[in-house]
């Protein structure tokens, strides 16, 4: 098999450029103008910004050369099963593992916690999100096999995140959206979309665009929702 690892890195690595030169730009206004940053901290964030550019370049290959690949031949073969419904606890496992695996899941874990002065374990946001997505990740599948409309469970679930707005723990409310965007990161995006596409686009009487998109939708919900849950056991935890 003549797999072209480095196929279009070239043009990676112009998007990455064109990514992270607003950001050194902007990071020269401020040390010129106001940071007046030391030599030695210079260094160590020029080694830091090559460090990330190069990073952000393979993983993005690597995601179109093998993420998107996979999660698309997986979801062609899941969609050939005979018992489709297996794919409901695969798609748990998926999900939570691949938001365990998401860097910026785990950056905004650690955050939490250095913020929260530990208050908030970085172990319990990790697993309330993983948790979170995997059982909504469960749910798109669900609704990809049995043909439920979106709306029926979008809908829903954000009158659900308006109702717990009024009880749960008011320092988990924007800790809560914010992980909703955490959570649809590239590991999320790339391999659970591409094997919900693959399984809707081989199920007979499934269409790849109306019932494989609206699965990230859900990802980001699921974080919301399950943050805002830990924040009312939170809530009653300090009630007692």
């Amino acid at each position: 098999m003549d797999i072209q690892i480095f196929t279009g890195f070239d043009h990676v690595l112009l998007e990455v450029s064109q990514a992270l030169a607003p950001l050194v730009v902007l990071f020269l206004i401020f040390q010129f103008a106001f940071l007046k940053l030391e030599r030695e901290q210079i260094y160590r964030i020029i080694i830091g910004l090559i460090l990330t550019f190069f990073g952000l370049a393979f993983f993005l290959q690597g995601v179109y050369v093998g993420f998107l690949p996979a999660g698309r031949e997986m979801g062609t073969v899941l969609g050939g099963f005979e018992k489709l419904w297996i794919i409901i606890p695969i798609g748990f496992v998926l999900g939570f593992v691949a938001t365990i695996a998401e860097p910026a899941v785990r950056v905004l874990s650690y955050e939490v916690e250095k913020t929260s002065s530990g208050y908030i374990k970085e172990m319990v946001i990790l697993l309330t999100l993983a948790l979170g997505v995997g059982v909504f990740v469960a749910l798109g599948m669900a609704k990809i096999i049995y043909g439920i409309p979106f709306y029926y469970i979008i809908i829903p679930g954000y009158l659900i995140v308006l109702l717990m707005l009024k009880f749960s723990a008011p320092e988990f409310t924007a800790i809560a959206f914010d992980s909703g965007g955490v959570a649809t990161g590239p590991m999320t995006v790339t391999f659970i979309m591409a094997m919900a596409i693959g399984i809707a686009d081989t199920m007979p009487g499934r269409d790849a665009v109306i019932d494989g998109f609206g699965l990230i939708a859900l990802v980001a919900l699921a974080p919301i929702i399950a943050v805002m849950a830990l924040g009312l056991l939170y809530k009653d935890k300090e009630e007692l």
